[in-house]
C-alpha cells in the first residue's frame, strides 16, 4: 500500500498523457519472449535491435560481450534504452544458464535448410531468440545448446539479412501470434509496478528529492 501511495504521488509530477502512456505500453509488454545478441561488432546493430524490442513490446534484451563491449548508441536506439531492460553477460555460458534457469528455451536463428521456418514456429514455449555476429553468425556453443533452430525463408540470391532486420521480422511475427493466443504473456502486476517506478525515475529529473520529500 505504501508503494502504491508513493507511486500515485510521483505520478502527480507527470502529465496525464505521460502517465496514461506508461500504463498503455505496459499492458503490451512481455518477458515471455526475449532476445540475445552474441558479440555483435557493429554498435548500431545492437542499438537497432534494442529499438526493435521496444517497438514490439519485448521488455528484456540480453547482450553477450565476450569479445566486443560497447555502449548503446542513444541516437540509433531513439530512447529505447530508457524503456527496455538490458542484461549484459561476459560469456555465452552465463547467458544461457541464466535464461534456462528462468524457463526459456534457446532458439538459434540460422539460415540452414532444415531449420523450422518462421511461420511454423511454436509460440507456446517461452523463448529467447539468439542472433549472432554480423559475419560469423552464432557460435558453435550456442548451436550446441540450442533447443530449436529458426529461419526466415529467403528466395533471392542473398542468403542473409542484417541482424536488426532479422530481429524485426521475427519479433513482429511471434508477438503478433502471441497476442492472438490464450497464452498468459503479459507482465505480472508486480513487474508492472516495478517498471512504473523505473520509468518515472528515468523521466523526473528530481526523482530522488521528490521521493525524499514524500518520506519526510
Amino acid at each position: 500500500m505504501a508503494n502504491l501511495k508513493l507511486l500515485e504521488y510521483l505520478e502527480t509530477f507527470l502529465t496525464e498523457n505521460r502517465t496514461e502512456r506508461f500504463k498503455q505500453v505496459l499492458k503490451q509488454r512481455t518477458k515471455y519472449f526475449t532476445v540475445a545478441t552474441e558479440d555483435v561488432y557493429q554498435l548500431h546493430n545492437t542499438s537497432a535491435v534494442m529499438r526493435t524490442c521496444d517497438v514490439f513490446g519485448i521488455q528484456e534484451l540480453n547482450i553477450i560481450e565476450e569479445d566486443n563491449s560497447k555502449d548503446i548508441d542513444r541516437e540509433i536506439a531513439m530512447g529505447a534504452q530508457k524503456w527496455v531492460d538490458l542484461n549484459r553477460f561476459d560469456s555465452v555460458k552465463d547467458c544461457i544458464s541464466d535464461l534456462k534457469i528462468n524457463g526459456y528455451q534457446i532458439v538459434a536463428t540460422t539460415p540452414h535448410a532444415n531449420d523450422c521456418e518462421l511461420i511454423d514456429f511454436d509460440i507456446t514455449k517461452k523463448s529467447c531468440f539468439f542472433f549472432g555476429r554480423e559475419t560469423e553468425g552464432l557460435s558453435q556453443q550456442v548451436i550446441d545448446e540450442a533447443d530449436c533452430f529458426l529461419k526466415i525463408p529467403m528466395v533471392g540470391f542473398t542468403e542473409s539479412l542484417n541482424i536488426s532486420v532479422s530481429a524485426a521480422i521475427i519479433l513482429q511475427h511471434v508477438t503478433a501470434q502471441l497476442r492472438k493466443s490464450d497464452i498468459k504473456w503479459q507482465l505480472t502486476e508486480e513487474e508492472i509496478m516495478e517498471k512504473r517506478f523505473d520509468w518515472i525515475g528515468k523521466t523526473l529529473k528530481d526523482y530522488d528529492a521528490i521521493v525524499e520529500r514524500f518520506n519526510v
